[in-house]
């Protein structure tokens, strides 16, 4: 039978729990209960307050006089987060599910993002409705609109608990059959424009047996696959699209981080980098784009999303980070230049072509490469032109042989 972890605060909301425990129980799904509240349950967990508090470094009682929420809500999480991958890894549950207002959700999601990719993990929120990244992060944590706070039974909570607890239980007894056979792993990053490049790639990497997991580059697609890439999941990386960097640098809203490219340098994780979509920054609706910027070269990519053409100076700057980044390598590397334009808009005729600001991004770029540890390869050809994509794959493949070699 499978288990569901039920996560949560059974001294405020028992009543509450135990009503989706039952809903669980009702479809055939075993209920495993660990309470993350402060003070006394309202019935008798599996994992009691005491035992959570206990794996951060702290005893339940104290924290219950001390009277401080943040110290409470900061222990009770980390106690979550240590005890969560540890009770699963001795198989007690199958997936986790939690329901709470910020309080909860805090307390719980560290625990959840500390749980392998494909465990299903559940969160009911009020805090759902907004940015969610902070308690998702890079894990597959499906974040649920609570609508009303998680506060007694009615007729529109006991709906919503309803739908959460039968979601569980629909993912916990519908598996999928079908094996899918093991292959190599490969990531790969791919923005709008440049999806030619990389479907070109991909194609050319499945067709030789490796299979592709393609990231979105919109910050949080990135974040997640340096995530990924540091767990050890991927053979190699073909991060053909490296654009969050101009949001990182110049106030864009797709932004990855400064450890963007990190994680395949420190591991040693063969990789192919090119330079997909730097002439653009990426913004919201036109109105929501600085001031600073007035009378740049702007495409509106649709009604939400406004891009921004990146000059000659702010191009110099992605270089010499490009460079910069890769130049740790560990492992194989080499970096791909299409000589004819980094994006579907940057070419003849297209509303952010441009020689100059391209030719300062590969001078920069082949003044601070070192040839010591990446390889610099140059074609001259248009980044979304078949071949530039198959090289890249090939060049990704022949970097994976090598080292398999060694």
């Amino acid at each position: 039978m499978k288990t569901v972890a039920l996560v949560g605060t059974f001294d405020s909301k028992g009543a509450e729990y135990l009503y989706v425990k039952g809903l669980l129980n009702d479809v055939g799904i075993d209920v495993f209960t660990i309470h993350s509240g402060v003070f006394e349950s309202a019935f008798t967990p599996d994992v009691s307050n005491a035992e959570v508090a206990r794996a951060a470094g702290e005893d339940i009682e104290e924290l219950a006089r001390a009277k401080d929420r943040a110290r409470a809500t900061a222990t009770l999480s980390k106690g979550i987060e240590i005890l969560l991958p540890k009770l699963f890894g001795e198989g007690k549950f199958d997936g986790v599910l939690s329901f709470g207002g910020s309080g909860g959700t805090s307390i719980v999601t560290p625990g959840m993002r500390a749980l392998p990719i494909g465990v299903p993990k559940i969160m009911v929120s009020t805090m759902a409705a907004g940015d969610v990244s902070v308690y998702v992060g890079t894990s597959d944590i499906i974040m649920y609109p609570s609508i009303v706070d998680v506060a007694g039974l009615n007729s529109l909570s006991m709906k919503i608990f309803s739908n959460a607890a039968h979601a569980m239980a629909g993912m916990l007894k519908f598996e999928a059959r079908q094996q899918v056979e093991k292959k190599p792993l490969v990531a790969a990053t791919m923005f709008g424009v440049t999806t030619p490049c990389v479907d070109a790639a991909r194609e050319y990497l499945e067709e030789r047996g490796y299979e592709v997991l393609v990231f979105h580059a919109t910050g949080a697609g990135g974040k997640t696959m340096e995530s990924l890439i540091a767990s050890g999941f991927f053979e190699g990386v073909l991060d053909l699209t490296t654009t969050e960097w101009c949001d990182e640098l110049f106030g864009g809203i797709l932004a990855a981080g400064k450890e963007r490219m990190d994680a395949a340098a420190k591991c040693g994780v063969p990789q192919v980098v090119s330079v997909g979509a730097l002439d653009m920054v990426n913004f919201g609706p036109y109105d929501s784009v600085p001031k600073k910027y007035k009378g740049r070269n702007f495409y509106r990519h649709n009604p939400t999303t406004t891009l921004m053409r990146t000059t000659q100076e702010e191009n110099k700057q992605l270089g010499r980070v490009i460079a910069q980044k890769i130049n740790k390598s560990t492992g194989p590397a080499a970096l791909m230049l299409p000589l004819g334009g980094v994006s579907m808009i940057d070419k003849e005729g297209e509303p952010f072509h441009g020689k100059e600001e391209d030719a300062a991004l590969f001078e920069v770029i082949r003044e601070h490469i070192d040839p010591e540890r990446v390889e610099l390869i140059e074609m001259d050809c248009h980044i979304n032109d078949a071949q530039f994509g198959r090289a890249a794959a090939q060049k990704l493949i022949d970097e994976i042989n090598c080292k398999k070699e060694k």
